[in-house]
């Protein structure tokens, strides 16, 4: 049977034998003392809230949390939002559907934006950072991950390949904005870039659904880059018979400590040199024009010009292009 996905469903649909991924569950109580599950279901195209009443603790346990089911049951709108109401759900048997259609991708070419990054990096002349670049690159198993892992579960560029699309949009943006500052190093920033989200490699799980490996729960992809950064930087300095520069390399690590710029917001430090302060700046603006784009393109109500409340971003977005059929 064809998959009918998300982005496509509406108020009043029902759904009789269909394949989702459960994001994630929760097993909660109604105001009268019963059981119901909360639900998140997704597929490549968006995600669904999902309630089962009446629910007994059995369904609950027997419901895999990041794991597949099929659903009956029917669509309504709650609140300006869809959400589906559970009839019955059973096992997926894994050769009744195609695992492309749970895992959003990037709509760009992954072999040409790769080039293009590494045309970008191999372009950094600083010796020690070139020989750092080259140990990264070299790292086939690492670099094979990289192409491939999203740069967040859920927040920005939250698909296949968007750890690359965002940091080759982060390198292009570099490559415009530091010149117009001459006293930092383009250079730094360039490696910076290439490695503040790296550990991402590690710390997300893609292969089967969007979401965060056992290792990555527990390091997180900022340490994970900061381990690397320190056995690539060994490496180096093992083939070049000399240490590689301290100073060099506790910068590019701050760089990678301090990239999300708040302690809030997980940075273990907050930047001290103008390059940290350059790569945070950048990354947040990549990251939160990524957010808005994406929150346009997917609502699902063309009828309004507002989307619904996006509480990472703490408002809704006017959806409308003002430039169209603008006049001077």
């Amino acid at each position: 049977m064809e998959h009918r996905f998300i982005a496509d469903l509406r108020p009043g649909e029902r759904i009789e034998d269909q394949v989702f991924l459960v994001r994630s569950k929760d097993l909660r109580t109604t105001t009268q003392g019963g059981l119901y599950i909360h639900a998140v279901l997704i597929d490549r195209t968006g995600q669904l809230v999902a309630r089962a009443w009446q629910a007994t603790e059995e369904q609950f346990q027997a419901m895999p949390d990041g794991g597949f089911l099929r659903f009956k049951g029917r669509v309504e709108n709650y609140k300006g939002n869809l959400q589906f109401i559970i009839d019955a759900m059973r096992p997926a048997d894994p050769a009744s559907f195609d695992i492309a259609d749970f895992l959003a991708a990037t709509k760009n070419n992954i072999e040409q934006m790769w080039k293009r990054l590494r045309s970008i990096i191999e372009g950094v002349q600083h010796p020690d950072l070139k020989a750092l670049i080259a140990e990264f690159l070299a790292d086939e198993s690492m670099m094979e991950g990289f192409r491939r892992a999203p740069a967040a579960a859920t927040m920005h560029h939250a698909y296949i390949g968007g750890l690359l699309e965002h940091t080759l949009s982060l390198l292009e943006i570099a490559l415009h904005v530091i010149p117009c500052y001459p006293k930092l190093s383009l250079d730094l920033v360039l490696t910076g870039l290439f490695l503040h989200d790296i550990g991402k490699v590690k710390e997300l799980e893609y292969s089967t659904s969007l979401g965060y490996t056992d290792e990555g729960q527990l390091l997180g992809h900022i340490v994970q880059a900061v381990l690397w950064i320190d056995n690539k930087a060994a490496a180096v300095a093992s083939k070049a018979g000399k240490p590689f520069p301290d100073r060099l390399r506790w910068a590019l690590q701050h760089i990678v400590l301090s990239h999300h710029g708040q302690y809030e917001f997980g940075s273990p430090k907050l930047p001290a040199i103008p390059e940290a302060i350059a790569v945070h700046y950048l990354d947040n603006l990549d990251a939160k024009i990524n957010m808005f784009l994406t929150a346009v393109e997917n609502d699902r109500d063309p009828e309004n010009h507002w989307t619904g409340y996006q509480r990472a971003l703490e408002t809704r977005i006017f959806k409308p292009n003002v430039m169209e059929n603008s006049t001077d």
